[in-house]
């Protein structure tokens, strides 16, 4: 099946998913890799002015709810993150192939309580798994703390390119003069925007109250404890579960019918307007590579911006 097309309406909510290769365990916490990447979506949050509202990294997977300002910005904030993070795992796991299995996949939140029912999936991670006993006792890179009590998110950024152009003019230099701090900012949802910040801390407090005993409930019944944070950090990250339980990811996020039709309806005009585009550009396309040479490739064409 083809990839939908990237349509994400400006001023949009998004959910983002980026899984591993195989589903190896290639993002298995430790506090190296979680300093890392919380440096890396720190320094991505300063460099594009990303809107990030929550995020989680599992061994697996990793899920972002953003509000880009359009696609062109989500596009380029993803791409920073997930090469990054890519190359730091690689680095410190000693895995020299690809990290991820594919381009993200990004879903439109189209309603405050389908944002609401996202923000409360991502906090789960972890428990919902059975990997730990609660949200918040998950080893990696996670938001829980900062959205239950207002905890600081600071991470290090190191420029790998700097130091190595230093090392190829034989300099002398330490890996701390290449390293910046950066704080990862999260935004309240807009359906919480009316409360403060006690309050938005105790309705997420609220929530993994319930993802804990929910959680305490199916291990309970499933007759099984939780992995615990020892365990997962002495996991190998080149090994892949046997078996993965992943169900079909929906169109659009919507709680109400109506908002998905209308979500459907916008996608399906802008599909028509987008194949309209590219027959007018492939009768143009001989006219455009005669400005190149031979047995060239064209550059491709930028995100067509908003005005």
């Amino acid at each position: 099946m083809p990839r939908l097309l990237r349509f994400v309406p400006e001023d949009s909510m998004v959910e983002i998913t980026t899984r591993t290769l195989h589903g190896r365990l290639l993002l298995k916490p430790s506090p190296e890799l979680t300093e890392l990447i919380l440096g890396i979506v720190g320094k991505a949050q300063a460099l594009y002015g990303m809107t990030i509202h929550a995020f989680v990294f599992l061994s697996t997977h990793a899920h972002f709810l953003l509000s880009p300002a359009n696609a062109g910005q989500l596009a380029v904030f993803m791409q920073f993150i997930n090469a990054n993070v890519a190359k730091e795992a690689g680095r410190l796991y000693d895995w020299r192939e690809r990290v991820w299995s594919r381009r993200y996949r990004s879903i439109v939140v189209a309603d405050e309580k389908a944002a609401h029912a996202r923000l409360r999936y991502i906090l789960a991670h972890g428990a919902k798994e059975g990997l730990v006993g609660t949200p918040g006792a998950w080893p990696g890179a996670n938001c829980v703390a900062a959205l239950t009590t207002g905890a600081l998110l600071r991470g290090t950024w190191f420029d790998r390119s700097a130091a190595f152009r230093a090392r190829q003019r034989s300099e002398t230099a330490f890996p701390s003069q290449f390293a910046t701090t950066f704080d990862v900012q999260l935004a309240p949802l807009p359906c919480l925007q009316h409360l403060s910040a006690d309050q938005r801390h105790a309705e997420c407090r609220r929530i993994v109250a319930e993802i804990q005993a929910k959680a305490e409930a199916d291990n309970k019944e499933k007759g099984r404890q939780p992995m615990g944070a020892a365990a997962i950090l002495a996991q190998d990250p080149h090994s892949k579960p046997a078996s993965t339980d992943r169900s079909p990811a929906p169109f659009v996020h919507a709680t109400a019918d109506s908002t998905e039709m209308d979500f459907r309806v916008r996608y399906r005009a802008f599909v028509d307007a987008f194949r309209a585009g590219a027959t007018r550009f492939r009768e143009r396309a001989q006219e455009l590579s005669d400005m190149f040479p031979l047995c060239a490739f064209p550059p491709p064409l930028p995100f067509n911006a908003p005005a």
